[in-house]
């Protein structure tokens, strides 16, 4: 088993809407600069992996035209997940781990304005008993923030500082869709205010793997994945604790990230609530700087976003302002699928 790194990062500017773009078009430029960004050609590139959904996209097999945003020639090694962009990056480093890569190029994309992402995410649910409901997503998250509350884990005061805090730091981030003062707004789905919701937006993201000493010919400070795991939590609402997300925890364990304490972690909470539930998870305290981009309450590119939070870690393990990350991914209604990696500098490998 080899060493594994991201050796670069690069993703779009998060925009509400992007009717004048393709997929295609969408993609180009992400790929393009995060190739340029280690010097490799397509050709150079071992093993593609891509996520994305076709729910959003509206017809079968999207992901196939979105290829044409990589080439057709020469003829590469690729696959596709039905998923957010964190789990092509899993399969991918499983790909460089076992030998039959050396470098890996993943990547992401997700245009929501087309449609009501509200009611395209009721097709996650359990197909027998809740998505005959029809529950949208903001209020299944509206369901998980009442639980909080009445357990006294948060308070509505709490939930728009999570917001506040997280727009402020994203003041910093080029890509951001939403920062600076929001304000909470009115309730949406009680208790969840607009402020405490992710915007709606269309994005794109990529990331370049590379292996041992080709990571570290490819960039000057490597991200190295220390661990990685990811988990699911039972399917029926009904049988779990909004409050609480084992699968998270299971993960991060997994992943070695209680071993040694992290200085940064880039949650993929999308709802305010969901930052609570994940920060007890994790026993992430006051000394951890969480979301320094704003997280995906700044821009939340559906099936783009947890690729996204691996991408801001390691590009903070790059820039030299961190030495051991935590990044987190989620997937499906109220944190049921969670994946969890701990990246380190070279300075940190032990």
């Amino acid at each position: 088993m080899r060493d594994v790194a991201i050796v670069a990062f690069a993703q779009s500017a998060h925009r509400r809407r992007t009717d004048e773009l393709s997929e295609v078009d969408l993609l180009m430029p992400v790929l393009h600069e995060v190739l340029g960004a280690t010097g490799l050609r397509a050709n150079e590139i071992g093993f593609t992996c891509s996520g994305s959904a076709d729910y959003l996209a509206g017809r079968a097999f999207s992901f196939t035209m979105a290829l044409d945003g990589v080439g057709a020639h020469p003829p590469i090694s690729e696959s596709h997940v039905e998923m957010d962009g964190a789990w092509a990056l899993y399969e991918a480093w499983v790909k460089i781990r076992t030998g039959e890569a050396d470098t890996a190029l993943v990547y992401s994309y997700g245009k929501s304005s087309p449609g009501r992402v509200r009611d395209v995410l009721t097709r996650q649910l359990d197909p027998y008993y809740l998505a005959p409901l029809w529950p949208d997503s903001v209020a299944l998250a509206a369901l998980q923030a009442r639980a909080l509350i009445d357990a006294g884990d948060t308070d509505e005061g709490a939930l728009a500082e999570v917001a506040a805090r997280n727009r402020t730091a994203a003041t910093g981030n080029p890509h951001a869709q939403l920062t600076g003062d929001v304000p909470p707004g009115e309730h949406l789905v009680h208790p969840l205010r607009t402020g405490d919701c992710p915007p709606i937006g269309d994005g794109a993201a990529a990331v370049v793997l590379a292996a041992g000493d080709t990571a570290r010919a490819l960039c000057a400070r490597p991200a190295w994945i220390r661990g990685i795991d990811h988990r699911i939590e039972a399917h029926s609402l009904g049988v779990r604790d909004l409050t609480d997300s084992p699968s998270t925890r299971l993960a991060a364990e997994r992943a070695g990230a209680f071993d040694r304490p992290v200085d940064t972690a880039e949650l993929h909470a999308p709802f305010t609530s969901q930052e609570v539930v994940l920060r007890k998870a994790l026993g992430l305290g006051d000394e951890v700087r969480v979301n320094p981009s704003g997280g995906a309450l700044a821009a939340n590119p559906i099936m783009a976003a947890g690729l996204i939070r691996l991408g801001e870690a390691a590009a903070r393990i790059h820039r030299g302002e961190s030495d051991r990350a935590l990044a987190h991914a989620t997937s499906g209604p109220c944190l049921q699928q969670n994946l969890v990696a701990v990246l380190e500098g070279e300075s940190a490998h032990a």
